[in-house]
Parts: C-alpha cells; sequence; structure tokens
C-alpha cells in the first residue's frame, strides 16, 4: 500500500520535526516546509499531497490564507487541511471552519485525539 503523504507547514522548526516524526512513526509520508509561499511552490510541483497540516499564525501568510489560496485551485481545493495554533480565538476557528479546514488541532496537540483524526481521514490506511 502507498503511504499517504502529509504536507507540514509551521514556521516553528522544533514543530515541524516533532510532526515529521510522529507522523513518520505511524507509517505516513511527511515533508515540511516553514511558511505558506513553500508550501505553494511544493505543491506546484508535487500536488499529489494527500493531507495538510497548517500553523495558523506564520509570519508571512496565515494558515486561513493558505487554505483560501487553495480553494482557488480545483487540483489543490480537494486536500484535506487541519490547523494547528497555540493562539487561536473562536473567531479565528469559525472562519477556518468556513473556508473548509476539516479539523483545527490547538497547540500543544493531544496526539491520542490527532491519531483519531488521522484515521477518521485515511481509513483505508493502517494507523496506529
Amino acid at each position: 500500500m502507498t503511504k499517504k503523504k502529509i504536507l507540514v507547514i509551521d514556521d516553528d522548526q522544533d514543530i515541524l520535526l516533532e510532526l515529521q516524526e510522529f507522523l513518520s512513526s505511524l507509517g505516513l509520508a511527511c515533508e515540511c516546509v516553514g511558511n505558506v509561499s513553500d508550501a505553494l511552490e511544493h505543491l506546484a510541483k508535487d500536488p499529489a499531497v494527500d493531507l495538510i497540516i497548517t500553523d495558523l499564525r506564520m509570519p508571512e501568510q496565515s494558515g486561513l490564507r493558505l487554505i483560501q489560496q487553495l480553494n482557488e485551485h480545483a487540483e489543490h481545493a480537494r486536500i484535506p487541511v487541519i490547523v494547528t495554533s497555540g493562539h487561536a480565538d473562536v473567531d479565528d476557528v469559525i472562519a477556518l471552519f468556513r473556508y473548509g479546514a476539516v479539523d483545527f488541532l490547538p497547540k500543544p496537540i493531544y496526539y491520542q485525539h490527532f491519531i483519531g483524526l488521522l484515521q477518521r481521514i485515511f481509513p483505508d490506511q493502517q494507523i496506529s
């Protein structure tokens, strides 16, 4: 079975490493970038991404802006997006869901919940 490919976007290098290790330990392929521009460049080169996990607040562009840009391109609009943040308020979360985020994970991430979410997104993939 082909590994599901996940693109992680976060401006915090420690978070990227932590998520990459965690997702890899679950048998998922993981690519990491530090900002929205690099994420869009990555998607232009390799659109075969099965899930995007993005931080909400980043210096150049936000995770919300990324979702808006993905929705402008049919080939990217199909990719489910999970947003993470340690500083989101209710209005942020409502906007994320309005634009199509599949879930919101507050930081620090509760990994048991995260595993359940991944199992719902990828029911055909063995994740544990």
